[in-house]
């Protein structure tokens, strides 16, 4: 059974070492409500770089971790194809989860790690997804106000080096949850889905695949209907060539600024990789434990940056009757009938705060989450959708969310 937790920080494991964790990391460490207790992951070196960070017991293995007395709560960043076993083994040692998106690949799955958690009476909670990010979360409450009326349409796009980062073999095997789709549509489509309020009834999509070496989605443009009668357009490019942080003031998605002139730089650097197994290799390397990790934004880790603005997803418009909102790094932009008006955000002091604010209401105050399995269910449902649409060449329907 789930622990009762006392007035104490979360005590949190962390099932896996790698980039999902590296990005998280600086969220952990600069939040008092958490304490890093735990950890498992396979690779040596990761686990002896924790050991020495945090001077707390590490593991090879999910069941081991599971089984630590002191850990209230457990994050699970292991890659895809692992989320649905080990919330499963997370559950079943009565520890709360929280999971890495995608939820899971595979609707069945979700139905598992659904059960497990409510079976065991512990919260299940999905993210980072780009859905807890502050504008979009400003965005949201503005357009519930009801000044601009309801959200009719919303326009999405992003256009990355997403495949030209280094990565695992799977990560580039669609069937094992690699790429675009999987990785970056569940970022946009839960963002969509929070903006527009609604659930997705249909998906007519497309994907491009036209790099021979990386054979996987690169590229993907959906139409996504609501039943509250909204619809929205959804592009991503992970090809790297054009960069649409150039029409984010060149914040990059974490919120620290880019150097325009660095374009090109992940094909550059995977020009010089001369394997698969080397690909991997330099993904490794750049993680966690790893020698050329670099922390980002994590007070008091050698090395920390700190983002001015908050973290986003790319060019978003959300259209209303009485008026466009555009969600920025920085603020919202927002254009009525005669006004065009700047609502500015304060710059944040923890990154990713957001996804702590929901674990930590759903564990110590019992605090039902937005992004609950079903809210994950409901993303990768669309997910699957527009894969599916894109080899049918067909609308598809989907059931209730």
């Amino acid at each position: 059974m789930p622990q009762t937790l006392p007035a104490r920080p979360l005590r949190l494991g962390v099932a896996g070492l790698g980039r999902a964790f590296t990005l998280m990391l600086p969220t952990f460490v600069a939040d008092t409500r958490i304490q890093l207790v735990a950890a498992c992951d396979p690779r040596q070196e990761a686990r002896q770089q924790f050991a020495k960070d945090f001077n707390a017991p590490v593991f090879d293995n999910i069941a081991a971790l599971a089984a630590e007395p002191t850990v209230d709560a457990i994050y699970i960043a292991s890659p895809h194809q692992f989320h649905a076993e080990h919330t499963g083994i997370a559950a079943a040692h009565g520890k709360h989860v929280l999971v890495e998106k995608p939820m899971a690949l595979s609707l069945d799955e979700c139905n598992a790690m659904i059960k497990s958690c409510a079976d065991a009476g512990v919260h299940l909670i999905v993210g980072h997804c780009h859905s807890f990010d502050t504008p979009y979360l400003r965005t949201r409450e503005l357009v519930q106000g009801g000044s601009l009326g309801r959200v009719r349409m919303v326009h999405a796009l992003n256009y990355t080096d997403f495949l030209y980062r280094p990565r695992r073999p799977e990560e580039l095997r669609t069937e094992d949850g690699g790429g675009v789709v999987f990785s970056q549509a569940a970022h946009q489509v839960d963002v969509v889905r929070l903006l527009v309020g609604g659930n997705v009834t249909s998906v007519r999509a497309v994907t491009g695949n036209w790099e021979p070496q990386r054979n996987t989605e690169g590229a993907y443009s959906a139409l996504l209907w609501f039943d509250n009668g909204a619809f929205a357009s959804l592009t991503y490019s992970g090809y790297g060539h054009f960069d649409s942080d150039e029409w984010c003031g060149w914040r990059g998605e974490l919120g620290a600024v880019k150097d325009a002139a660095a374009y090109g730089a992940a094909r550059r650097r995977l020009a010089a990789v001369q394997s698969p197994a080397e690909e991997a290799a330099a993904k490794a390397a750049a993680t966690y434990g790893g020698p050329t990790y670099q922390a980002q934004g994590a007070a008091g880790m050698p090395g920390a940056t700190q983002p001015a603005a908050h973290q986003h997803f790319g060019p978003i418009v959300v259209s209303c009757e009485r008026g466009d909102i555009r969600p920025l790094p920085e603020g919202l932009w927002v254009y009525g009938n005669a006004l065009r008006e700047h609502h500015p955000l304060p710059a944040p002091s923890v990154p990713r705060a957001e996804v702590l604010d929901e674990l930590v209401a759903a564990v110590l105050h019992n605090t039902t989450p937005l992004h609950n399995g079903q809210w994950a269910r409901a993303t990768l449902e669309v997910c699957l959708a527009l894969l599916a649409s894109a080899e049918q060449q067909r609308e598809v329907r989907l059931g209730a969310a």
